[in-house]
């Protein structure tokens, strides 16, 4: 059992449309971010994660992204071992979000 929520690129999609704005950080590295983010993420590569731990809110949902949903995973299960509770993963990635 995963520490950490999942989410879907439709349900993440879906609540964007209707004005919600969760905190997004895309943890895909430089060259990959280059080809587009979602609106409003922030970029924070996997590697820096450790480093910039106090960028990351712990008092509210943030949602992590990379391109298919397996190092967004790796960084929420790390989070929640830092004590981060509120992660939540988008499974399938950027390339999910890509088919909507």
């Amino acid at each position: 059992m995963n520490d950490y929520a999942v989410t879907t690129a439709e349900q993440l999609k879906t609540r964007l449309d209707t004005g919600e704005k969760p905190y997004l950080i895309d943890v895909r590295e430089d060259d990959e971010v280059a080809f587009g983010m979602i609106e409003g993420a922030v970029h924070i590569p996997m590697g820096q994660i450790p480093a910039r731990m106090d960028e990351i809110p712990r008092d509210r949902e943030v949602v992590f992204i990379c391109r298919s949903g397996s190092r967004s995973g790796r960084v929420c299960e790390f989070l929640a071992q830092q004590g981060f509770d509120r992660t939540v993963n988008m499974e399938g990635g950027m390339l999910a979000w890509g088919e909507l």
